[in-house]
């Protein structure tokens, strides 16, 4: 669980990163999930767009990939989220 200093450093990392991932009218799905493990382990905070036609709600869709994929929520605003995991072998951040 971050504390609230942890996650506002958090937020003024990811302002300057491109999201990576957009969530579109599929949904979240097993292949998603896994990609985003894997890019969670190497970067350790990532952005993820969802799409307006995809009409799903920001914050429980951040709150679900979260669950899905062992991660912190950062952010949620608009159609963006951001998510942290701290990396197991190559730990970059420091929070």
């Amino acid at each position: 669980m971050l504390t609230s200093k942890q996650r506002s450093y958090l937020r003024g990392l990811a302002n300057s990163i491109e999201p990576i991932f957009q969530v579109g009218k599929g949904g979240i799905n097993e292949n998603m999930v896994a990609q985003i493990v894997d890019v969670l382990e190497a970067r350790e905070l990532i952005k993820v767009t969802i799409l307006q036609a995809a009409h799903l709600d920001t914050r429980q869709t951040c709150d679900e990939m979260a669950r899905l994929t062992g991660a912190e929520p950062v952010q949620s605003v608009g159609h963006r989220f951001v998510l942290y995991k701290r990396s197991k072998d190559n730990p970059q951040i420091d929070i």
